[in-house]
Protein backbone atom coordinates (compact mmCIF):
# COMPACT_ATOMS: atom_id res chain seq x y z
CA UNK A 1 0.00 0.00 0.00
CA UNK A 2 1.25 3.63 -1.01
CA UNK A 3 1.95 6.28 1.41
CA UNK A 4 -1.50 8.38 2.22
CA UNK A 5 -1.58 11.95 1.25
CA UNK A 6 -1.87 12.57 4.65
CA UNK A 7 0.21 10.70 6.78
CA UNK A 8 -0.91 11.79 10.12
CA UNK A 9 -4.64 10.76 11.75
CA UNK A 10 -6.62 11.67 14.67
CA UNK A 11 -8.93 9.67 16.43
CA UNK A 12 -11.23 11.72 18.91
CA UNK A 13 -13.36 9.81 21.79
CA UNK A 14 -15.33 11.10 24.66
CA UNK A 15 -16.19 8.20 27.09
CA UNK A 16 -16.03 4.97 24.85
CA UNK A 17 -17.89 6.44 21.85
CA UNK A 18 -15.59 7.47 18.71
CA UNK A 19 -16.68 10.89 17.65
CA UNK A 20 -14.70 11.53 14.92
CA UNK A 21 -11.31 10.56 12.82
CA UNK A 22 -9.43 13.22 10.64
CA UNK A 23 -6.06 12.82 8.78
CA UNK A 24 -3.47 15.73 8.70
CA UNK A 25 -0.87 16.75 6.01
CA UNK A 26 2.00 17.64 8.74
CA UNK A 27 2.55 16.43 12.70
CA UNK A 28 2.11 19.96 13.69
CA UNK A 29 -1.37 20.14 12.30
CA UNK A 30 -2.29 16.61 13.97
CA UNK A 31 -1.57 18.30 17.20
CA UNK A 32 -2.96 21.62 16.60
CA UNK A 33 -6.40 19.70 16.06
CA UNK A 34 -5.88 17.99 18.93
CA UNK A 35 -5.27 20.82 21.22
CA UNK A 36 -8.77 22.12 20.05
CA UNK A 37 -10.68 18.90 19.89
CA UNK A 38 -9.26 18.16 24.03
CA UNK A 39 -10.32 21.81 25.03
CA UNK A 40 -13.96 21.73 23.58
CA UNK A 41 -14.86 18.39 24.93
CA UNK A 42 -13.33 15.29 23.84
CA UNK A 43 -11.39 13.28 26.58
CA UNK A 44 -8.90 11.50 23.93
CA UNK A 45 -7.04 11.65 21.03
CA UNK A 46 -5.29 9.04 19.42
CA UNK A 47 -2.51 9.93 17.15
CA UNK A 48 -1.73 7.77 14.39
CA UNK A 49 1.20 7.71 11.86
CA UNK A 50 1.58 6.06 8.59
CA UNK A 51 4.64 4.16 8.82
CA UNK A 52 6.28 1.20 7.09
CA UNK A 53 3.15 0.29 5.03
CA UNK A 54 0.41 0.56 7.68
CA UNK A 55 -1.20 3.04 10.73
CA UNK A 56 0.82 3.02 13.68
CA UNK A 57 -0.35 4.18 17.14
CA UNK A 58 1.97 7.33 18.02
CA UNK A 59 0.56 8.66 21.17
CA UNK A 60 -2.88 9.16 23.23
CA UNK A 61 -3.48 12.38 24.74
CA UNK A 62 -5.78 12.84 27.38
CA UNK A 63 -7.87 16.12 28.21
CA UNK A 64 -6.53 16.79 31.44
CA UNK A 65 -3.20 17.21 29.88
CA UNK A 66 -3.92 20.14 27.67
CA UNK A 67 -3.72 23.63 29.48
Amino acid sequence: MSKPRKPWRVILTQGRIQLVEVEHSSEAKAYEHVRAALRSGADTARIMQWEDGRWRHFETVHAKEVP
